[in-house]
């Protein structure tokens, strides 16, 4: 029978406690929510909501083509020179998301021959652009710069090291000056994933890569997405102008794919517009997830310390994670669950997210859902 294999596996998932279903939510919600990316609380803001809707008036519902045929707006070219002027970087480029600019920025710069050296606890999109490159892929230990010097030190040719600036499951920060030392002592790029570092770190929100001081280097590329901070869709790439006019001619997400659509351009930014008026969101986020962790903790629970706006803490396994966040949400409380196989350690954990606009009660609410629920 076609396909007789799925029924095989959706029994596994069964069994293991890993069956993964959409719930569809409603444009209100009664829940306080600490699972979406929303860290700056502006993908309702009237401004962000406004922009958007202004640019679908201006420009249609979408953007009717790729990038080089028809999808390229003045309004795209704005968001991208807004963008890398924030960021730091001398040129932009924007995509359908940031998973296609992981793929792109990472196929792009790994050609046959080179060596592209990735984190253990990078994101899925960096590890499929790795899967799709033409060049050899060494995955290295986690957040360790000597395991990335000892990589590039064993090729020759041309080579990138790969990470997330700020890590998705544990919101755990990578050392981006390390890496940047032991790429250049053997000539290497560096390419950072900044989806959860863009609006959190760096002075006023500019990002992991602005606060280490590598924003605007040649040899460093950066990808950033669009629906977290800024409260959008979408995502970019930023760098040196010639490596964005590379992706130009031969990033395949770039070439083929429909372009952003206007409301989404639009969307971000309003949103960054915001953020430039308003760098105190940046900092509160940072805040909300300190005090977060420092509550969870006193309550006993094993939550790892933020370095941005992700907290997670630990589940005893799968199934308990599941029932747990489910327990949350009947307690008026959505938060993430995280298990195998999107966490590369196993351990499965609640994940939550950090909002510039949670009040203090809201905090002392979800602390406290989280703690009477835990299994």
């Amino acid at each position: 029978m076609a396909f007789g294999w799925i029924d095989e596996q959706a029994e596994l998932r069964r069994r293991a406690g890993l069956v993964r279903t959409l719930r569809p939510r409603g444009a209100e919600s009664p829940l306080l929510d600490l699972a979406s990316n929303d860290y700056l609380g502006l993908a309702r803001h009237p401004e962000v909501t406004e922009g958007a809707a202004r640019a679908a008036r201006t420009w249609g519902g979408g953007s009717t083509g790729s990038r080089l045929v028809t999808g390229s707006t003045e309004l795209h070219a704005e968001l991208e020179g807004e963008l890398a002027d924030f960021c730091g970087f001398e040129a932009a480029l924007v995509f359908s998301s940031g998973y296609a600019a992981n793929l792109a920025a990472v196929t792009a710069l790994a050609p046959h021959g080179s060596l592209i050296v990735s984190d253990a606890g990078n994101h899925a999109s960096l590890i499929d652009g790795c899967r799709l490159a033409r060049g050899t892929t060494q995955v290295a230990a986690h957040a360790d710069p000597d395991a990335v010097r000892k990589a590039l030190g064993g090729h020759e040719g041309p080579a990138v090291a790969v990470s997330d600036t700020v890590f998705s499951v544990d919101g755990d920060a990578a050392p981006l000056t390390g890496l940047a030392e032991a790429c250049r002592e053997h000539g290497a790029g560096l390419v950072l994933d900044d989806a959860h570092g863009l609006g959190v770190l760096g002075d006023g929100g500019r990002g992991a890569p602005h606060a280490a001081g590598l924003a605007g280097a040649d040899d460093v590329v950066v990808t950033v997405t669009l629906s977290k901070s800024l409260g959008g869709q979408g995502g970019a790439v930023l760098g040196p102008s010639r490596v964005i006019g590379h992706l130009v001619n031969a990033a395949r997400t770039f070439i083929f794919d429909t372009g952003l659509a206007p409301a989404a351009a639009g969307a971000a930014l309003a949103a960054l517009r915001l953020l430039r008026r308003e760098p105190a969101r940046a900092a509160r986020a940072g805040e909300v997830a300190r005090e977060l962790h420092t509550r969870l903790t006193a309550a006993g629970l094993e939550a790892v310390r933020p370095d941005a706006a992700v907290v997670s803490v630990r589940a005893p396994s799968p199934e308990q994670a599941v029932r747990w966040a489910a327990d949350c949400r009947a307690a008026g409380l959505s938060v993430g669950c995280f298990r195998p196989p999107s966490v590369p350690d196993g351990v499965s954990r609640l994940r939550l997210t950090a909002r510039a606009d949670l009040s203090g009660a809201e905090i002392e609410r979800a602390v406290r859902v989280i703690g009477e629920t835990r299994p």
